[in-house]
Formats: structure tokens, C-alpha cells, sequence
């Protein structure tokens, strides 16, 4: 049984609840195995839950360390929320929690637009035929408070690529386990027990790097088109993502993504030269005359994913005698160029600037050789290998 003794201590007493509490608190169902991370209160633990591995996260030590929900100082103890009122003041949380204003989307709208979030959102917390207690809206508003529990648990009913939230427990939150790569891994990934379905399914791990590589460029263009708003990832390294056994990339550790709103505030500051537009692996430029960053990433997700993953991993020490074949030459010299251009693989908001044209010129060249790369390997068969998972159903959103 895993030792989270306070949490279990206050479902006792009816003040936290979640889907993960019984088997945590009572039944003894959830083992810790070892601490990932441990640092400023935030912890990362390795668990095992009903026999299947997960990670259980928190961003701060102690339930009581997170702000209350200020309504139910006011609302009496036997008097229960609504779900619209719960609809109201999750909504109001999610925006602010994800940077988007109050009326961000509302007029965007389209398939998959963050004004879908909210939409989203409110389904699930409506699909019910009862109030909701004082103990599920206190742990409801402290998992809201947690911006990467809230970037997980709604961008997993509109992505892939994201790791998946698999219930709660008060302030904790379990997410399925997958292996992190390794920077001093040449393949960064582990390899062994991936599933590719297809009737020539055993690929080498250099094909299997290749369609690591196709989904690594899938999801940058989920990411930049296919939500309302840009999806920023400011921490670009091989220990953020992992690969199902399907070889999709998933991010799981998204606590410095951020959408173009947000970006754009944290980007917009005093500056005296272009290095202080820095933050982590998103920059912008220096405006001496203001005196001012701009606003606008002059980065992106794909040039920081062809700098610090692309190029070691189709290096030509790595490649050895196949460095020198036609195919892996012109993929090395696109990764080149993809790391050397800035904005590389997204339009640019004005819709025909001369560095967005090249930058998706650059996505599409390397789509198309590391497509005829796979091919040329013999590779074949869908994509599939689908990923079951405990649906997370605590206070059902």
C-alpha cells in the first residue's frame, strides 16, 4: 500500500473522494514501487495499480496546500452544488488555467478548436443524475489547479499524443505508465515489446526509429492546427515524451506547454538583447527600440524537435555505411534545414509569410523522406495497436 497516509486520512473523514480512493485507502490495491521525483512539493511515483503500472502525480505536497473553492464557504453542509454550478466554476478554472479568456474560442469554433474544450468539459460534468458533495467539488477544484492534470485530462479526449489521465484521489492523479526516452539512448526510446501490426511486422530498429520520427511530425502538426490556438512546448527533451506500443509519440510531461495566448503573455517582456526573450526552448526577439520582446515565438515546436532529437538520431556516426545512401543524405540535409529555420512547419498568422511558407515547406520534406524511407524498408501494415485503458471516472470529467 502506497503511502499517501494524510489523503487517506481525509477520505476517511469524507472530506476528499475519487475513483482511485478505495483502492488506495482500503483495500490496499495500489503499491508504491519507487519516487520518480520529488522536489518543492511536487512528487512523481512509480505505482503499480491493481496490477497494472501507472505513475501517480501531485504538484504540491499537501491537499490543504491547494486554494479551496470558495463558494462552499458559503454554502451549507447539507445544501449540494448543481451541476451547472459545477459547469460554471470548472469552466471558469479550465480557461484560466490553459491561458484563454473568458470569450477565447466562443467564435472560432470548428472541429477540434479549443472553444471544443469547454464544450467538452461541460458534457462530462452534466452526464450525471445527481448533485455533486462537498468532498467531490473540494478535490474536482484541487485537480483543477493543477495545469498539467488539466492539459492531460481534457487533451486526451481530443489527441493521441498525450498521456492519459486514469483516475484520482483528492489532489493525487494516476496517468498510465510509459517508459520516458533517454538522451544517452542512440534510439532514445526502448524498443523492445513495440507491437507494429502489419503482415511484415518484425522492422529493424532503425524503421522502427523512422515511424518514431513520422509520428514526432504528426503530432507537431496536431499541435499547431488542430486546436483554436498553437500548442507551445517549452521543454524539449527526450525524457518529456514516450512511444505506446503502437510507436505513436505521447507527451508526459507537459507542465511547460502552454497555447498562443499565454505564450504570447510570458513572451512579452522587458528586454536588452534577444537573450533575454528566452524561455527554456521557446524565444522570441529582442525590439532594442522598445525595449521590449515580441510577443510572437520566433521558434517552433519542429525546429527545437529537429535540433535536440532529429539530428542525433540521424547523424551520420549513428548511420555508419548508410549515411552515404541518397535517401539518408537528403534526410540529414532536411533536418539541417528544418533546425536552422526559424517557425519551421507552421503558417504564420498572416497567412503567406515568406518564413511560415518555408518553414512548412521543410514539414512536408521531411514527411515525404521519412515516408519513402519506411517504404523503402519494407514496412507495412495501419497503424493500430489499440491502447485500453481504465476510463478515468471520478466526479465523471
Amino acid at each position: 500500500m502506497i503511502s499517501c497516509t494524510e489523503t487517506c486520512l481525509q477520505f476517511g473523514e469524507g472530506s476528499v473522494t475519487g475513483d482511485m480512493c478505495e483502492d488506495l485507502c482500503v483495500d490496499g490495491l495500489v503499491e508504491y514501487k519507487r519516487c520518480l521525483y520529488y522536489e518543492n512539493g511536487k512528487k512523481v511515483i512509480e505505482a503499480r495499480w491493481r496490477g497494472s503500472p501507472v505513475i501517480l502525480k501531485s504538484k504540491l505536497e499537501n491537499f490543504s496546500s491547494y486554494e479551496p473553492l470558495g463558494i462552499l464557504d458559503y454554502q451549507d453542509t447539507a445544501e449540494e452544488l448543481s451541476p451547472l454550478d459545477v459547469v460554471f466554476y470548472a469552466t471558469l478554472e479550465l480557461r484560466n488555467s490553459l491561458g484563454l479568456a473568458e470569450d477565447e474560442g466562443e467564435d472560432e469554433g470548428g472541429e477540434g478548436g479549443n472553444s471544443s474544450l469547454a464544450r467538452l468539459w461541460q458534457k462530462k460534468l452534466k452526464s450525471r443524475d445527481r448533485s455533486y458533495s462537498q468532498a467531490e467539488l473540494a478535490s474536482l477544484w484541487s485537480l483543477l489547479q493543477q495545469e498539467e492534470y488539466t492539459f492531460l485530462r481534457v487533451l486526451q479526449d481530443l489527441s493521441t499524443h498525450v498521456a492519459k489521465v486514469l483516475g484520482s484521489c483528492g489532489h493525487f492523479y494516476a496517468v498510465e505508465y510509459l517508459s520516458a526516452g533517454h538522451a544517452w539512448d542512440q534510439n532514445i526510446f526502448s524498443l523492445e515489446g513495440v507491437e507494429v501490426p502489419g503482415p511484415r511486422a518484425r522492422w529493424s530498429s532503425r524503421g522502427k526509429v523512422q515511424r518514431v520520427a513520422l509520428s514526432f511530425l504528426d503530432m507537431v502538426h496536431h499541435f499547431d492546427h488542430d486546436f483554436a490556438h498553437k500548442l507551445h512546448l517549452c521543454d524539449i527533451k527526450p525524457e518529456n515524451f514516450a512511444i505506446r506500443k503502437d510507436l505513436t509519440v505521447v507527451a508526459i510531461d507537459v507542465d511547460m506547454a502552454f497555447f498562443e495566448p499565454k505564450m504570447r503573455d510570458i513572451l512579452d517582456q522587458n528586454c536588452s538583447s534577444d537573450d533575454d526573450c528566452n524561455f527554456f526552448d521557446c524565444s522570441s526577439r529582442c525590439d532594442r527600440d522598445r525595449r521590449r520582446c515580441s510577443a510572437v515565438r520566433r521558434n517552433s515546436n519542429l525546429q527545437v524537435i529537429c535540433e535536440k532529437i532529429f539530428r542525433p538520431w540521424f547523424s551520420p556516426t549513428l548511420l555508419g555505411s548508410k549515411a552515404g545512401l541518397p535517401l539518408q543524405v537528403e534526410l540529414q540535409q532536411a533536418v539541417q534545414e528544418c533546425s536552422e529555420t526559424e517557425g519551421g512547419g507552421v503558417e504564420e498568422e498572416d497567412g503567406g509569410g515568406e518564413v511560415g511558407h518555408r518553414g512548412h515547406s521543410v514539414h512536408l520534406r521531411l514527411l515525404s523522406v521519412l515516408t519513402r524511407l519506411v517504404q523503402e524498408g519494407g514496412a507495412s501494415g495501419e497503424e493500430g495497436g489499440a491502447w485500453e485503458e481504465r476510463g478515468h471516472t471520478a466526479l465523471n470529467f
